[in-house]
Parts: C-alpha cells; sequence; structure tokens
C-alpha cells in the first residue's frame, strides 16, 4: 500500500470534549420524576376518594337496626392507636385522629411504601 492510502484508511480521532451528545427522540426519554409541584398540575384535578379507618367491628343485622343517636359502637383497634389512610381503597399511609377548632381531622404520621 502507498503513504496516501494508508492515510485515507487511518481514522480520525476527535478530543471528547467536542463530541455533541446524541440527540434522542420523545420516545426514547425516560420518565423522570416530578421535581416539583408545578410538574403535577395535570393531575391536580383528578378525584380521589380517601377514607381514614378508625376500626371495625361486626354485628347482626338486628343489632345494627337497633342502633340510634348516641349509641357508641365498639371498635377492634385502641384508644391512641393508629388509623389506616386509603386512597381509592389502597393503603397509603397510618395517622392519628386530630381536633381541629370543631372538627375532627387526620394527621399522617407514617407514610405506607408498596411494591407495585
Amino acid at each position: 500500500m502507498s503513504d496516501e492510502q494508508i492515510g485515507e484508511e487511518q481514522e480520525h480521532s476527535i478530543p471528547l470534549d467536542e463530541l455533541e451528545a446524541p440527540q434522542r427522540s420523545l420516545e426514547q426519554d425516560e420518565v423522570h420524576a416530578p421535581q416539583s409541584a408545578a410538574d403535577l398540575e395535570a393531575v391536580f384535578d383528578v378525584p380521589v376518594r380517601i377514607s381514614a379507618v378508625l376500626g371495625h367491628s361486626r354485628m347482626h343485622v338486628s343489632d345494627l337496626l337497633k342502633l340510634a343517636s348516641g349509641t357508641v359502637l365498639e371498635l377492634d383497634r385502641k384508644v391512641g392507636e393508629a388509623i389506616d389512610i386509603y386512597v381509592n381503597d389502597r393503603l397509603v399511609a397510618r395517622g392519628e385522629v386530630v381536633l381541629v377548632e370543631d372538627k375532627l381531622g387526620v394527621t399522617m404520621t407514617e407514610i405506607i411504601k408498596t411494591d407495585r
């Protein structure tokens, strides 16, 4: 081979700082976690059902029909025990009952992480 042919076959090296990042299409982009509340704006108006479960009780229908205003219903939880907080029937947190002015509320004390 001639020197001219060898020169044509040689690869040219480009310094790393001159390389450009490859352009990626939207389909190739990874899904990233929201960085701020503004990133979640698209779901702000989605309705969800939230339930705070103080406890459970079992009784016969005949006993249920005997309940009147002011009747004390025994639940399966103790005073001060954490209550379960559900969003759309999925357990998401545990919390405590609090009194806010003249209304009952719930404060979350533990977030429940579940594997999907």
